[in-house]
């Protein structure tokens, strides 16, 4: 059984322990981990047996398996390409899994669908000016978290009609569920909303509080730095935030899927990897 899938499945975590891993996972070193210690590392693994239970109580262990989680993919066991890890994840990506055609219509989609309901808040306030702070101002904040959520939807749009694996506990594939890769989606789409909705409001707010207090910045120039600066950090506090808020090996009871998958298994709870 694929070592990363047995931690996710096994290790059943609260918020805030995943929130403290996803702070490892994404730690920039992670993008540039060699092919050898990689595979050093999963032979530990490997040769450890319940390796998952000794995440924290032994360091060489939990240094072996945040290698592993943050260079290889749970679902298929191949590496992760260097740009593609969790430690250097982009706002917009397209699924790994998809062929380069797929992955190139699915980008293109992306982008275009991303820059037309990016402008619609703006194109409305030429239009129709809104005189109310709040309202101006979170107008296209929540565009903004809607279309990060739909661009989701896009990009894995082949998931939600083909269908995602769903397993038993051993790790054993018992088919194909589209009621799984549907849940799989919403859940990400959520946490992606999130992600940006909360980038882009919190600064607003906290600009909006420095206004009324003696260290408002006196040019416009420190005021760009300022609420750059504010952003960039939002972003790094909620990007562990986001792949934090559900598990990464998702529990569905046999009972909600397709009758071709319960006929085929006596498994009451069967798992699937949601992914980021």
């Amino acid at each position: 059984m694929e070592p990363n899938l047995h931690f996710w499945i096994s290790e059943r975590q609260s918020f805030f322990r995943r929130f403290c891993q996803w702070m490892d996972l994404l730690d920039p070193v992670n993008v540039f981990i060699s092919i050898k210690s990689i595979e050093k590392s999963r032979q530990l693994l490997f040769t450890t047996e319940d390796a998952p239970k000794h995440y924290l109580d032994n360091q060489g262990i939990k240094d072996a398996w945040n290698k592993s989680l943050s260079t290889v993919h749970p679902d298929s066991s191949k590496l992760i390409p260097h740009l593609l890890r969790p430690a250097a994840f982009l706002p917009v990506t397209a699924p790994m899994s998809h062929g380069p055609v797929e992955r190139t219509l699915l980008g293109a989609g992306v982008f275009v669908s991303s820059t037309f309901f990016g402008l619609i808040p703006h194109l409305f306030q030429m239009k129709y000016p809104l005189n109310n702070f709040w309202l101006k101002r979170t107008l296209p904040i929540v565009f903004l978290a809607q279309v990060s959520g739909m661009n989701v939807f896009a990009s894995r749009s082949f998931e939600y009609h083909r269908g995602i694996e769903v397993m038993d506990k051993e790790g054993h594939v018992v088919g194909y569920s589209r009621k799984a890769g549907r849940k799989a989606i919403k859940e990400t789409a959520k946490s992606r909303a999130v992600l940006f909705g909360t980038s882009a409001l919190a600064p607003e707010l906290f600009i909006h509080i420095l206004k009324r207090s003696r260290f408002y910045p006196q040019t416009l120039l420190s005021l760009a730095i300022l609420r750059m600066s504010s952003t960039f950090f939002m972003m790094g506090l909620m990007v562990p935030v986001s792949f934090s808020m559900f598990p990464q090996i998702g529990q569905i009871q046999c009972s909600q899927l397709e009758e071709k998958i319960q006929s085929s298994t006596e498994e009451k709870e069967l798992f699937y990897y949601r992914g980021v």
